[in-house]
């Protein structure tokens, strides 16, 4: 039986998919045994709200001094890259001693990690050496970013080629850069029919349908963005889904229908892959799992209000493939929208890039990867052990 551990840490929604996606894939294999743990959870409390909050405030409320953070903590040499994530993991450790029990209890032959903060504090809970267990890291991002490279990784799996470069150039050798995707919902990868999810979620078989994922996103702002969509018109349906989002509820409250399209509003659900194949058009931010989705079902995205940093470079990863738009201002939604629903030919391409770049069987690659290479070595350590047979130390 193969055990693979699996830490994440639940600062945003896409690094807990990411991990839910792993999970499922490696339920998979067959003698193979999953666990995927909250770093966050064995962390001390006062650590715990405080990373949190900082995160929730800097990212929704101070945009631009996120962004001067994380563009300025990413270093393009690798050493400094390394005792930089070093020097953090220290600066946190003390903070986390429940993360060694939870290793010595889980006992894992194999870690994968997708966040930084669990990765980085492998560095000093875990002794690779004694243990001789692979760790791996999963990037959630369309582009590395240096907070992803510590000391004893034995190898990175990545969304795309641009984001293997960034590494390559920072001095990461070339072996332990897999290309693979970033690991989404396994169900991505069966076929669906649009007209199916439109019956089975009730909504109009017929028409242009626009979904605009709403969760992430300003309230007021979003309510702005609907009004000015129902007055340009141009499309059937427009289905708005909140998630977690009351507030949003709230703020759209006193917005309804009209004689050309009809709006729906929800709330949190649990059939977004089945909303995205519903759809022609997905109006959304660009954080790092929703995008992949979106992607691997081929469907063209509108781009609005990412988080500076890497939701940018998200975005400005879908637009340079063509999959994409990005748009800096709710004001030019709806002409913008306007304007592709009157040139087909424009969105036949952006779908045709949205296939091109997506990747619906990721979670799947990663899995194979590892277990493959793991049972691999640990066939390899047995037969060396035999006896009648040398080891390495005879």
């Amino acid at each position: 039986m193969t055990k693979v551990l699996i830490l994440y840490s639940s600062l945003g929604s896409g690094h807990v998919s990411a991990a839910k996606a792993l999970s499922d894939a490696f339920s998979q294999f067959p003698d193979v045994e999953v666990r995927a743990e909250d770093a966050l959870a064995y962390a001390n409390a006062l650590y715990r709200r405080v990373v949190t909050e900082a995160y929730e405030q800097l990212s929704e409320r101070m945009p631009q001094l996120y962004k001067a953070f994380y563009e300025g903590s990413d270093v393009g040499e690798l050493e400094k890259s390394l005792d930089n994530n070093l020097t953090w993991a220290k600066l946190e450790r003390p903070f986390f001693r429940q993360l060694g029990a939870l290793l010595a209890e889980a006992d894992p032959d194999v870690i994968v990690c997708v966040q930084q903060i669990p990765s980085r504090l492998l560095q000093l809970v875990e002794d690779q050496q004694a243990t001789g267990r692979p760790q791996y890291v999963v990037i959630t991002d369309a582009i590395a970013h240096s907070t992803w490279i510590n000391y004893g990784v034995s190898g990175y799996f990545l969304p795309n080629d641009l984001s293997r470069n960034f590494l390559l150039q920072r001095g990461v050798q070339p072996d332990i850069l897999h290309v693979t995707g970033i690991p989404i919902n396994l169900e991505i990868q069966h076929q669906k029919s649009q007209v199916g999810m439109r019956s089975h979620l009730n909504l109009p078989v017929d028409g242009i349908l626009i979904a605009l994922m709403g969760g992430g996103l300003n309230p007021r702002r979003v309510s702005r963005l609907v009004q000015d969509l129902l007055a340009y018109g141009g499309f059937d349906t427009l289905v708005i889904a909140a998630g977690r989002n009351q507030n949003l509820l709230d703020a759209l409250a006193g917005i309804d229908s009209n004689e050309q399209t009809t709006l729906r509003k929800l709330g949190m659900i649990d059939y977004i892959d089945d909303l995205i194949v519903a759809s022609d058009l997905i109006i959304t931010k660009a954080g790092g799992l929703i995008t992949s989705e979106i992607l691997a079902r081929g469907k063209p995205m509108v781009l609005v209000d990412p988080i500076p940093g890497q939701e940018e470079q998200n975005a400005d990863v879908i637009e340079a493939a063509g999959a994409g738009v990005q748009l800096r201002l709710l004001e030019m939604v709806a002409p913008a929208l306007s304007y592709l629903l009157h040139h087909p030919e424009r969105l036949a391409a952006m779908r045709q890039a949205a296939l091109t770049l997506g990747r619906p069987s990721a979670a799947l690659a990663i899995a194979d990867y590892i277990v493959q290479h793991w049972q691999a070595d640990a066939h390899q350590l047995k037969t060396r052990q035999l006896p009648g047979k040398k080891t390495d130390a005879q």
